[in-house]
């Protein structure tokens, strides 16, 4: 072993030693804890939702972060034809293309990375007040959801249905991928990767959607990028 080699292992051994050594106290230096910002008043959009069959309530106050509210922004994907829909899972965003320019944001939560899904897909059809038919892989992971699979015909519509107010169903080469764009998202859960795989959004922005998505469109789920991680909800 050459003296240099020895000097930087000795360097090295040292610097090991002196990292694990508490530091006197007037060394340590406190990082002061981050300003967290008030989140400003909601729009007026997510105010309760009148004329539906069923309740759609408010959204609390001071919840969801405003990058999550739906909002017009200058279009990142201006190669996508107008209605093409694109779920970023990581950014906790669903983009609506409505010109090379521009599109609408909506904040989505997304699956978490063990039960997403990514791809192309179409959006076959869009139900109001929809039927909740588990799957039955899910209902194999969570058995008291077996009274609401398909063979025994599904959750009724309503408040405690998952799928909330408006579900938009996401087919690939003409086969169901058991995927959904719906509403009923918790605003606590917006913007983050918790469910088994669907795209969840806040029920006011599920209704906005419905109503602007066309049968047959483009929709583009990206890959997430994040480690996996289990403890999907839905």
């Amino acid at each position: 072993m050459s003296m240099n080699r020895r000097s930087f292992l000795a360097a090295g051994a040292a610097a090991s030693l002196a990292a694990c050594t508490q530091p006197t106290a007037e060394a340590v230096t406190r990082v002061p804890s981050p300003v967290t910002e008030p989140i400003p008043p909601l729009p007026a959009f997510y105010g309760a939702v009148e004329g539906e069959p069923y309740p759609v309530p408010a959204v609390p106050e001071g919840i969801v972060p405003q990058r999550l509210w739906r909002q017009e922004v200058d279009n990142p994907y201006p190669q996508e034809p107008e209605g093409t829909i694109i779920v970023d899972p990581d950014a906790g965003y669903l983009h609506l293309v409505l010109c090379p320019e521009r599109a609408l944001r909506y904040g989505a939560g997304t699956g978490a990375a063990a039960f997403s899904w990514s791809g192309i897909a179409r959006l076959q059809y869009s139900r109001e007040w929809p039927r909740w038919k588990v799957p039955d892989s899910m209902a194999e992971r969570r058995p008291e959801l077996e009274p609401y699979t398909v063979a025994n015909g599904g959750m009724d519509p309503g408040p405690g249905n998952p799928l909330g107010a408006r579900a938009l169903y996401l087919f690939q080469n003409g086969q169901d991928t058991l995927y959904r764009i719906h509403g009923a998202c918790e605003p606590e859960h917006l913007g983050k990767a918790v469910s088994s795989g669907c795209i969840r959004l806040l029920d006011q922005d599920a209704i906005d959607l419905y109503d602007r998505a066309k049968q047959g469109t483009r929709v583009w789920v990206l890959p997430s990028l994040k480690p996996q991680r289990l403890g999907a909800l839905y």
